[in-house]
């Protein structure tokens, strides 16, 4: 029988580490490279999934069928005797499981049953007990899909044997059951999706195969800038420009949810994507057609971390990824370690869930958890909210991990029910959970499971704080915040300095701001905004934002006028919360009136400063500061100005907004004087936990949630006048600066072009430690000396309508013109100066990084680029890579990797490699003026996962660095020239 639930995905199939097997493995990707070599690939294509959901899910396709899946299916392969083999294997594939003895009933309390599922339990297997819970969501996955086919039950016992096996990096696949999008990443992924139909066209192949193959959700979020704050139309205005400037970036992903079959566009003014997930997308337990199986979802923001707080097993995936995995393509990964950390006790009054969560990405940063999985334990869990929970697993790109997950309790439970789900829904979801071992009863004993490493923290030892104030994991209390501004103005230039002079550390810059005097120091705060996913679906701490308010209003303090503040809460919830607790007003009062839902500061998007402001922090030099209760606050990012930026609580937002600098002890100093004439200090105005909990327990209603949600997808009326062609095939115009044909698919062939090397490649630019994907692809507003303003302007666009680099992803010129340019970049190779420059090595020119890899590229000169540390951490960017792809960089050596870019570089086809353990750019004494080659076997069947690589210079020096191919199937998207040219010979390839 065909079993719901099962689903059949392309997977290149992995054996052992023999040579025989990896020509086994590889050899059909070679097929014209090396004709002598038998093709013996078990590769297939596409293929169906089943987690299509009912009818308020529904995309509006049914993928579940064998019909509908062995039509997808293609191989790529010169033995027919092994294509009949696969056929006859395939034919079998979608409709046998390996572990269908364990199918079993789920009784419902009052007769009858609520499904079958895949029993745990029912294997008998006492290490299955003692894994963490995160690693039995992969185990049911795996044993759901097993066909002995595309997953196998070497897969299955790897994930059993998880204690032994993850030590020893293996890999294994993982089908996701659903893919999540914003419109920042969402745009380029229909871009390349519209393209790849394109390609399939070239080649002879049906387009209508690209297709997501798996339920895709893409929330439109991004887009909202604060242009217009501290107004009550604020929401109005800001949508009215946010619909102006990106009209066609908006019709383009219309078209795209009515071209491509499965897929979702929530519209813009809905919400952050990932409060939308927690609060209304986010199913826990699937039950389709009978099989009930665990809800999980990637996506292509990295802070799809935050649906771990709800016990879904989810994280962020390059763009890259998603594309394949929507296109049935599996996820191949490293059985992840797992970092138990155990939460005892309890909060203190007047701490808060942000505090918190700063306080676990330090202690995280510094265990080191890359590439590893966080699950949290232990009584103190239970004594968190699930909106506490949802802000730590936030945070999860911050302190590193794949994954912060927290497994499914009765607190999970209530947040569901107090979510709009409804009570049969919740029943299911507790009964399946409970009965398969993946649900966690505080009530009773707890059985100890086995983890790869330890941490604990005691609750009540959290004190309030800040991070900043240029990297979230650098965590400063409260009370030593005046103390550690000091340092950081005395210190030299750094993630902790400025170096500024003692005798202009106490500059005044005054200036005139709309007729009133005003003042700005080092520290003024000029932002203060509320925003971000982090906080804004936490009913506790916006609520304890509006108590501040509400008690600086009484007292008579008010945040000064030439301080941008803004308030963008992730969903319509939060304004019906604040509008019924009655604290909205004072938030306005104070300045924080709503500016739109979405992703606002957080990203850049923060609008312009008033003229005045800007040139006060220009002319004096001022390090200006922000406050935001985001969770990214690299160099650059939040706002061009602000060179000093801090991740706060919303309440500290609004006590810092007040106060007007981080230059103060909000111990011994006064925030201002109130109405009195008397003192007001930061005890008077910050609420106490009690105060908190009966605002959020008297305002918050399940009522807000269903109403909120009921008319989601209905959209607005600016959304629903838009007009779009009904074409499946996308007509590009060769003069939009938006969207534009992507080039990584011209004059593709089925023939792939194999693993390649590097030889004699001059070194692009040269960096230090922590290189984020905002400093390589950044995402918010262009510089108008910029090479991608030079480019807007040549082509008629006006400075004002230049919009931010994020919102024109979806055009590879303006990205490749992007790629570097952000203006705190330092580049080692200009000594010093800071800026989106380089040397171009033949020349000896200062010239921008696009114009000098363009004189390297049009010379036929190959490029690599030099790295510290934690190389593309933050946020999941694809354009991270396909930014230096498009500039001609064919390698990045670094000391280690952030784990999504590093598999985005794969994905684009870039070589990844790093230095051995205590080496580095500058202990092997490079300076970037050599030129590298890089010794690559030219057949991909002699390339191992993790081998050693020799580069050598033309000075004499050599050293050997580690390949970071990770994976079998991470080195056939390489031989292919990336995943997507991968993917498409799949699908266009000839039974």
């Amino acid at each position: 029988m065909h079993i719901p639930g099962h689903h059949s995905s392309t997977l290149l199939r992995r054996a052992t580490r023999s040579s025989s097997s990896t020509t086994t493995r590889l050899q059909s990707s070679l097929s014209s490279k090396s004709p002598s070599t038998p093709s013996r690939s078990y590769t297939t294509a596409a293929a169906s999934t089943t987690t299509v959901r009912s009818s308020r899910w529904s995309h509006g396709v049914n993928w579940r069928s064998p019909a509908s899946l062995t039509s997808q299916i293609r191989i790529t392969s010169v033995a027919s005797p092994v294509l009949d083999r696969f056929h006859r294997s395939l034919a079998t594939s979608a409709s046998e499981n390996a572990f269908s003895g364990i199918l079993t009933g789920l009784p419902k309390p009052g007769g009858g049953e609520f499904g079958k599922f895949y029993s745990l339990p029912a294997l008998n297997d006492p290490r299955v007990d003692k894994l963490p819970y995160s690693i039995r969501i992969l185990l049911e996955s795996a044993i759901r899909n097993c066909d002995n086919f595309q997953v196998t039950k070497e897969d299955v016992e790897k994930i059993i044997d998880w204690e032994k096996s993850a030590p020893k990096q293996v890999e294994i696949p993982f089908k996701p059951a659903r893919v999540l999008l914003q419109d920042f990443t969402g745009v380029p992924v229909v871009v390349d999706l519209a393209g790849m139909r394109d390609a399939m066209n070239n080649l002879g192949g049906d387009s209508q195969k690209i297709n997501p193959l798996v339920p895709v959700d893409l929330v439109v979020d991004h887009s909202v800038q604060v242009d217009v704050a501290r107004t009550e139309n604020a929401v109005k205005a800001n949508m009215e420009l946010e619909f102006q400037r990106n009209q066609e970036r908006f019709a383009f992903l219309k078209w795209g949810s009515k071209a491509f079959q499965n897929m979702l566009v929530v519209p813009p003014g809905s919400g952050i994507v990932h409060q939308v997930n927690l609060e209304y997308l986010g199913r826990v337990v699937f039950n389709t057609e009978g099989i009930l199986y665990p809800d999980s979802v990637v996506g292509t923001d990295s802070h799809t971390t935050m649906i771990d707080g709800l016990g879904v097993a989810g994280w962020g995936v390059g763009g890259i990824e998603a594309e394949a995995a929507m296109l049935g393509q599996p996820m191949s990964m490293v059985l992840p370690g797992v970092v138990g950390f155990k939460l005892s006790g309890k909060l203190q009054n007047g701490v808060t869930a942000t505090d918190l969560v700063l306080t676990v990405t330090q202690m995280l940063r510094k265990h080191g958890v890359v590439g590893k999985f966080v699950e949290f334990h232990g009584e103190g869990v239970g004594k968190i909210s699930l909106a506490d929970r949802a802000t730590i697993a936030n945070m999860s790109p911050e302190y590193g991990a794949t994954m912060g997950f927290f497994p499914v309790d009765h607190v999970t439970l209530q947040y569901l029910k107090l979510t709009g789900r409804s009570d049969d829904t919740v029943a299911m979801i507790e009964a399946y959970l409970r009965a398969n071992n993946m649900f966690v009863d505080y009530n009773e004993p707890q059985q100890e499971r086995v983890y790869s490493s330890y941490l604990e923290l005691d609750l009540s030892e959290v004190e309030p704080c800040l991070s900043g104030p240029k990297r979230p994991h650098d965590r400063v209390t409260l009370k030593n915040m005046k103390q550690d501004w000091h340092s950081c103005l005395d210190n030299k230039v750094g993630f902790k300095g400025f170096e500024v002079p003692k005798e202009a550390q106490d500059k005044v810059a005054k200036f005139d701001f709309h007729g009133q005097p005003a003042e700005l120091k080092h520290g003024s705060v000029v932002i203060a905004a509320i925003t971000s996913c982090t906080n804004t679906s936490n009913p506790s701490v916006m609520l304890g934002a509006g108590l501040v308010a509400k008690k600086a209003c009484e007292l008579g303090l008010q945040v000064k006028p030439w301080v941008k503040t803004s308030l963008a809460p992730g969903s319509g919830v939060v304004t019906k919360y604040l509008l019924k607790s009655g604290l909205q007003k004072y938030l306005n009062e104070q300045g924080f009136n709503i500016v739109g839902y979405g992703c606002t500061t957080c990203i850049g998007n923060s609008g312009d400063l008033d003229a005045s402001v800007g040139a006060a922090i220009t002319d004096n030099d001022i390090i200006a500061s922000a406050v935001l209760s985001g969770n990214r606050n690299f160099e650059g990012r939040v706002h061009a100005l602000t060179r000093a930026n801090y991740l706060a609580s919303p309440p500290l937002v609004v006590a810092y907004a007040l106060a007007g600098t981080v230059d103060i002890d909000f111990d011994k100093e006064p925030i201002g004087v109130g109405k009195d004439g008397k003192e007001v200090y930061f005890r008077d105005i910050w609420p106490s936990t009690e105060e908190i909990a009966e605002a959020v327990q008297s305002s918050v209603l399940p009522d807000m949630f269903k109403s909120t949600y009921k008319s989601i997808t209905e959209g607005n009326p600016m959304w629903n006048d838009l007009s779009v062609p009904e074409a499946k095939l996308y007509t590009w115009d060769q003069n939009s600066t938006y969207i534009h044909e992507p080039p990584y698919f011209n004059n593709m062939t089925m023939d792939p072009p194999g693993p390649h090397g590097v030889k004699d490649a001059y070194c692009l630019l040269n960096f230090g430690d922590s290189i984020t994907t905002d400093h390589i692809s950044p995402a918010g507003s262009i510089h108008k000396d910029s090479p991608a303003a030079k480019f807007l302007v040549d082509r008629g666009v006006d400075r004002k309508d230049f919009n931010s680099y994020g919102s024109r992803r979806g055009n590879d010129e303006i990205m490749a013109r992007g790629t570097f340019a952000n203006i705190r970049i330092v580049n080692k190779l200009l000594n010093g100066e800071v800026g989106p420059k380089t040397v171009h090595i033949p020349s000896g020119e200062k010239l921008s990084v696009f114009d000098a890899a363009s004189k390297y590229k049009a010379a036929g000169q190959d490029t690599i680029v030099l790295a510290g540390a934690e190389y593309g951490s933050g946020s999941s960017r694809d354009w991270a890579a396909k930014g230096p792809m498009l500039l001609g960089v064919k390698a990045v050596i670094a000391k280690s990797f952030e784990r999504i870019h590093r598999s985005n570089l794969v994905g684009m086809g870039i070589i990844p490699l790093c230095f051995k353990a205590g080496e580095d750019a500058d202990t092997l004494q490079l300076t970037g003026h050599e030129r590298y080659t890089i010794d690559l076997p030219s057949n991909i069947s002699e390339i191992r996962p993790g081998q050693d690589v020799k580069v050598t210079t033309d000075t004499g020096k050599s050293f050997t660095c580690t390949a970071r191919f990770d994976t079998e199937v991470e080195l056939a998207y390489f031989n292919h020239g990336g995943i997507l040219p991968y993917v498409i010979r799949q699908l266009a390839a000839k039974e």
